[in-house]
């Protein structure tokens, strides 16, 4: 998979494209199914499978106040496109308030013809694009017979044993409630967060369960508050076994104080200030509570430990 930040910089494509547009956040199983339809055409008419995404989520440009929190960063992104293995090349075009007033036609123009020389475009039925999100399928359609490509739109994903269709809002909205088994049922992995092991305020070493401090960027989503089972993954990517408490430590702190992701190591002993730290939530255990007394909140935190164990150990 080739990743192109430039649209000069996409090479020769002389068979055309097969080319599907969107924010593909998340790239849950719906996506999926998107990129494999893209690919099987690509194939049968000898065509490049192609992606163009943006920099941002279109929404922080167009309506920040209510713009949605990421389900992945760039780079996650970029890796889980990568190991569908239906991609052939991944544009990444930049979403700033220019390109937000764009006309639809001439994002067609400059992106799908002039770029991509596209043949075929697959985009869900509920696609908008351009200024005032006037560009939509028909849109499209008639800017495909003007221009050589035909159209597909697709319906939302349906995935077995799942009620309703997969959506990154859904996963959202999943997530907001407390339920990473559900979300992950349509992400098709456990929902992971990044960020760098930051200082903490030594406190959990105190009570014998030292945790690190991970810093997640503000645009990412965060699921509920709460304790949870789940894995921390080094950068070299050995998945330790790890409870992870997110919440604003109210036993310690004030109420409104901001929320903290804090992973205890089960059975790891070492230094991990300063490293990339990757944090997999699999199972809520309990929400948030305030104790009493420092002794009432290490004994939760024992039970704590061997909830995850159980919970890990019966999804290895």
């Amino acid at each position: 998979m080739e990743v192109h930040t430039d649209l000069a910089a996409v090479p020769a494509l002389p068979g055309g494209a097969a080319v599907t547009i969107g924010a593909y956040d998340g790239v849950h199983l719906g996506h999926q199914a998107v990129l494999r339809e893209v690919r099987r055409l690509a194939r049968a008419g000898g065509h490049a499978s192609v992606l163009v995404t943006f920099d941002r989520h279109p929404a922080t440009v167009v309506r920040p106040e209510s713009a949605p929190r990421l389900l992945t960063d760039p780079d996650q992104k970029l890796e889980v496109l990568a190991a569908t293995g239906d991609v052939d090349h991944v544009v990444v075009v930049s979403f700033d308030l220019p390109r937000s007033q764009e006309e639809p036609e001439e994002f067609v123009r400059e992106v799908l013809v002039d770029a991509l020389a596209a043949r075929v475009v697959v985009v869900g039925e509920d696609f908008h694009f351009g200024r005032r999100r006037r560009g939509n399928v028909a849109l499209l359609r008639d800017q495909g017979a003007q221009h050589g490509f035909e159209v597909v739109g697709l319906g939302l994903v349906d995935v077995p044993g799942v009620a309703g269709p997969v959506s990154s809002t859904e996963i959202r909205r999943l997530l907001a409630a407390g339920h990473p088994e559900d979300a992950a049922a349509l992400l098709g992995r456990p929902h992971e967060v990044r960020g760098v092991v930051a200082g903490g305020d030594r406190r959990g070493q105190q009570l014998g369960f030292p945790t690190a401090n991970v810093v997640v960027a503000p645009d990412i989503l965060l699921p509920a508050p709460g304790i949870y089972a789940g894995w921390y993954l080094r950068p070299g990517g050995e998945p330790l076994a790890t409870a992870i408490s997110l919440g604003s430590r109210p036993t310690f702190h004030p109420e409104g104080s901001p929320l903290v992701l804090e992973a205890y190591l089960l059975d790891f002993e070492g230094d991990l200030y300063g490293e990339t730290a990757r944090v997999r939530f699999v199972h809520r255990l309990r929400g948030e509570e305030r104790y009493d007394s420092a002794d009432a909140l290490v004994a939760q935190a024992a039970l704590d430990v061997e909830a995850t164990r159980a919970v890990l150990g019966a999804r290895r």
